[in-house]
């Protein structure tokens, strides 16, 4: 028998309090407001003392969504985290927050698809719930980004941010998720990549995020519009039936270019880059809990989920709440 999946609760936290493009200028950052905010929308972003792990981050946006879903982390059967910026190379950050919240039955691992991770990611979830074989599933996108940023490379540093969002599913009787999709180009990874590793105990290549900005937004608009159509149409409806669009929050002429292109009003799209910056796998989970609690995205709204990411990856979801 073929179960379906919805979404049961939702949680976000984000570290410390909001970095302004001005206190990136007062550090030395060759930058300032006005520059940050014409190109890219962004007015501040959080960013993660030092010490603080995505797992960490993770563990709390976790423990919100069980709240709200009214799940006891013993009863999840799978755990899923999307992140670029992971603890340690291994135990996954799946197990470390299996770990933190005692459940010690669940499958566990991570997701690795940068800022597609977390619609990866819930679209991996549906599939095991829709198998049958789970019940309960937690999904995460958790990042501390500011570890992997050059801050002498404004071109970049000034675009991301650190935080984390979770969503718990649940088996149900009719569809909560009534579509996914998932894509990747990799020819395609050298317009973001961090083309660099540890090996024999050093860092070799460069450390470092590295972006061909003006590669990425053509490619991101291109994808992001096809990939939404095509979960509509897999759905049989119209992307203007669409209650909600949550697209990865990277860049707000990305998120309008979007929208125009599909025929979403700014007033259906749900926005936080402004106040976020790019999150990478926690902006798409960070934007809906936040639409969630303060009440514009209800039960029975369409929301239409999408991330696109080094890789080159992209990929959608969409739900009825």
């Amino acid at each position: 028998m073929v179960a379906y999946a919805r979404v049961a609760g939702t949680g976000s936290y984000l570290p410390g309090n909001p970095v302004s493009n001005d206190d990136l200028a007062a550090r030395g950052i060759e930058t300032n407001d006005e520059w940050i905010v014409t190109r890219t929308g962004i007015r501040c972003r959080h960013l993660a003392a030092p010490g603080v792990t995505s797992s960490e981050l993770g563990l709390i946006a976790a423990g919100r969504a069980l709240e709200m879903a009214g799940v006891a982390a013993a009863d999840l059967d799978l755990i899923i985290v999307a992140t670029s910026t992971p603890d340690f190379i291994f135990p996954s950050t799946a197990c470390l927050i299996q770990g933190r919240l005692g459940n010690k039955n669940a499958a566990a691992f991570d997701v690795q698809a940068v800022c597609s991770g977390f619609v990866y990611a819930l679209g991996i979830a549906e599939k095991f719930i829709a198998s049958g074989s789970h019940k309960k599933a937690l999904v995460i996108g958790a990042e501390v980004f500011s570890r992997i940023l050059d801050w002498q490379d404004r071109g970049t540093c000034v675009l991301f941010g650190d935080g984390a969002g979770a969503v718990v599913l649940e088996a149900a009787a009719k569809p909560g998720i009534l579509a996914t999709a998932m894509h990747a180009d990799g020819s395609q990874s050298g317009i973001l990549n961090v083309p660099g590793q540890v090996c024999g105990g050093q860092v070799t290549g460069d450390p470092f995020l590295r972006m061909d900005g003006q590669a990425v937004f053509k490619f991101a608009v291109r994808v992001l519009a096809d990939v939404a159509e095509e979960v509509c149409a897999a759905a049989g409806i119209e992307t203007a039936a669409v209650d909600w669009l949550i697209p990865h929050q990277a860049n707000i002429r990305i998120i309008d270019a979007t929208g125009k292109k599909l025929g979403v009003g700014r007033e259906r799209v749900i926005v936080t880059v402004d106040r976020h910056g790019n999150t990478s796998a926690a902006s798409v989970p960070l934007a809906l809990d936040e639409a969630v609690r303060d009440g514009r995205i209800r039960r029975g709204h369409k929301v239409l989920l999408e991330g696109v990411g080094g890789g080159f990856t992209w990929g959608a979801a969409l739900l009825e709440f």
